[in-house]
């Protein structure tokens, strides 16, 4: 194996990227103030990481099968999600903390599995090898599908949440 001084600096900057990913995942995963704008944002960029390349994979049932089924599971673990997630309706605000591991779980996924493309694509630098599509792998599609289903249906539990707040003070 012949390893170059850049290949070199990839082994080792890679676990500091690693790193720095998870703890910037991790300070995202505590007590937050909701923000109805940021999750209006989640449903639709979540939404379109799960629309966009299933518009691209009706000629690949298989890889359209694991990006669905993969939005399925997240869906359903978001579901889980947000039964654990502490809601808090304050003076100085509202208030949500999810649980932070399922949360890093999901993220740390697709950042795994799209350093894994990168990782493959630069192994194949040079050696005329075409560079893999997101959509081309079945195991990405379910990386992306689980993720993207996650945050989105967990942002559109959060919305309802304040809808169900707002309805609350109207009500009254």
């Amino acid at each position: 194996m012949d390893l170059s001084i850049t290949t070199l600096a990839l082994l080792v900057l890679t676990p500091l990227l690693v790193w720095r990913v998870y703890n910037r995942i991790k300070a995202r995963m505590t007590r937050q103030r909701s923000i109805v704008s940021r999750h209006y944002t989640g449903v639709l960029v979540f939404g379109a990481m799960i629309l966009v390349p299933m518009t691209q994979l009706f000629d690949n049932p298989t890889n359209l099968a694991a990006l669905l089924v993969g939005a399925a599971f997240g869906t359903g673990w978001s579901m889980w999600a947000l039964k654990r997630t502490r809601f808090e309706d304050t003076e100085q605000g509202y208030f949500f903390t999810p649980p932070a591991r399922l949360g890093i779980l999901m993220a740390m996924i697709l950042v795994a599995r799209i350093l894994y493309l990168g990782v493959e694509i630069y192994a194949n630098q040079g050696k005329g090898i075409p560079a893999p599509k997101l959509t081309d792998d079945m195991l990405t599609m379910l990386c992306v599908g689980l993720t993207a289903g996650y945050f989105e249906w967990y942002s559109a539990g959060l919305l309802q949440w304040r809808r169900k707040l707002r309805k609350a003070v109207d009500f009254e």
